[in-house]
Parts: structure tokens; C-alpha cells; sequence
């Protein structure tokens, strides 16, 4: 059974007018997750307890994700959420026999909302590295990196030359971390790093000029540059490499493996490149698929 649902349904503006276009061709006849249905959770699956909200425990996967992070997870065309984590989410699911439940959430209060019990993992296109001691992780399943994307016109063609520019990134995320930490010594030499809610603003900035240059994951940076294309161009230096996985309340061991186990069958059966292929158009490629 899949239920959809919305803690924070404002909480980010989808695509600009080129997104949506390239949108509306890429996903006519993509996958929907809107309905509801009803049924039992999945054979063998442990009765639910007043305190443990866990897939394992419950019978469902109760989804947070960000609806404004393509192709990972966002509104499609019809106003149904879709995205590539969505779908190998609905895919693990049906391998273990759980309902699906998805939650467009806060990205900001994803702790807390883990932590109560609210959702009760964090799919979509979620970093592990820094983050180890907060989560239980699945496997890493996706190799990612986090890039710097400028106006194709900009003149600007390495990391180096980002010095005296504006940089802007999403408040609480990788990119934020990587350019707070190991490469605090590039963002020294920036005019300014700034924060924002949300990757589609930041590069509605970037378009305007109010800002030099977007840091984010390589997935957004190859989703934008699609949906823009000839507006932007990625530093061919990356700021770090990491991988992507499925984050869950720390000490949810037995969900985490069955759902590593789960993405291991998708592999054999070729679920996860079929889906992979599905959302080639946006950057998504099998060659980064890390779990075997």
C-alpha cells in the first residue's frame, strides 16, 4: 500500500519554467505515487509497539523526503510525487511486503521528525559521510560528490577562480559542511557563502546574477543543467566525494538490513539500472550505483 502525505508542502517551490518543461516530456508516462490503498503489512513483519515505529516493526516505510530535490524526489506534472529514491523506496517495499507512506517534510526537522516516530527513514538523496553517528545507514547504494555550478557566461572555469565571488548553498547540507570544514580554506577567499532554503532559489540567483556560484550534490548540478541547457557550467574540480544511502533512527539495525538486502535483489533482477535508466535524462547512472 502507498499513502502520500505532506508535513511541509510549502517548504520549497518546485522548478522554474525550463524544469517544468523538460519535465512535462520526461515524465508523461512516468511512474505516479499518488493514491491511497489499503492492505496488511508485510508477512513476518513483528507487531507494532508503542515505541518502536521502525518499517520492521510497523509494516510500513514512512518516507521523508524533500519535494523540491529532482531527480531524487519532487511533484511531478501531474502533482504526484515522483523521483528516482521514490521509486526504489515503493521497489524495497514490495520486495519486504511494507505499505509505503510518503512524507514531503521540513528539511529542517528531519531529526525530529525521525525521532518521533513521524517518518521512519530518510530517503532522498541523502549524504552518509558526517553523518555516521546520527543515523542508522543502509549500505551506501549511490556514489554522489558535491560540485560548484556557474553561469555558462561567467568566465569563471576553476575553484581558484571563485575567489571574491558570491557562493550560495542549501542551509544543513553537504555542500554547507564540505565548505565549512575541509575546504574552509577555499570558502576564506569567497566575497560571501550564503545559505538558502532550497536548490531551485539558489539557481534562480545564480540565473539573475545576484549570485557567482551554486554549490550542491552532482545530481542537482546535472538535473539544472538539463533543464537549462547552455545556461550553466560544472568546475571540473569537486569539492568532495560521497555516497548516497537510506538514513534511519539510530539503533534501527533490522530495517536497514532488510533493506539492504532488499537493494541487493534489485540489483540481480535489474530493478535498480532500469530504474537508473529511467532518470538517465537527469544525471542518474548506473556506473554510480555502488551496491552490489
Amino acid at each position: 500500500m502507498k499513502t502520500i502525505s505532506a508535513l511541509s508542502l510549502d517548504r520549497r517551490a518546485f522548478l522554474g519554467l525550463s524544469a517544468a518543461a523538460l519535465g512535462s516530456v520526461a515524465f508523461l508516462a512516468g511512474c505516479s505515487t499518488g493514491g491511497t490503498a489499503t492492505g496488511s503489512a508485510g508477512a513476518g513483519s513483528a507487531p507494532a509497539s508503542s515505541d518502536d515505529t521502525s518499517a520492521v516493526a510497523t509494516g510500513t516505510l514512512i518516507v521523508g523526503f524533500d519535494q523540491s530535490y529532482p531527480p531524487y524526489g519532487f511533484v511531478g506534472d501531474d502533482g504526484e510525487y515522483t523521483g528516482f529514491d521514490l521509486d526504489l523506496a515503493q521497489a524495497v517495499a514490495d520486495r519486504e511486503g511494507w505499505d509505503v507512506q510518503l512524507e514531503a517534510i521540513d528539511w529542517d526537522a528531519k531529526d525530529a521528525l525521525l525521532g518521533s516516530g513521524a517518518i521512519n527513514c530518510i530517503w532522498n538523496g541523502f549524504t552518509m559521510e558526517g553523518r555516521e553517528d546520527g543515523y542508522t545507514f543502509s549500505e551506501p547504494y549511490m556514489l554522489n560528490g558535491q560540485v560548484v555550478v556557474v553561469r555558462a557566461d561567467s568566465g569563471i572555469a576553476s575553484l581558484d577562480d571563485l575567489a571574491g565571488k558570491a557562493v550560495i548553498t542549501q542551509v544543513d547540507s553537504a555542500a554547507l559542511d564540505v565548505l565549512e570544514g575541509d575546504q574552509a580554506s577555499l570558502t576564506a577567499t569567497f566575497a560571501s557563502l550564503e545559505t538558502i532554503g532550497e536548490y531551485n532559489t539558489a539557481f534562480m540567483q545564480l540565473e539573475s546574477g545576484a549570485v557567482d556560484a551554486v554549490a550542491c550534490d552532482l545530481s542537482i548540478a546535472e538535473y539544472q543543467m538539463a533543464a537549462n541547457e547552455g545556461a550553466y557550467t560544472q568546475l571540473p574540480e569537486m569539492l568532495s566525494e560521497e555516497h548516497y544511502a537510506v538514513g534511519f533512527k539510530k539503533g534501527d539495525d533490522a530495517t536497514a538490513e532488510a533493506v539492504n538486502e532488499a537493494l541487493r535483489a534489485l540489483v540481480e533482477d535489474g530493478t535498480a539500472q532500469e530504474l537508473c535508466d529511467k532518470y538517465a535524462e537527469y544525471g542518474i547512472s548506473f556506473e554510480n550505483w555502488v551496491l552490489e
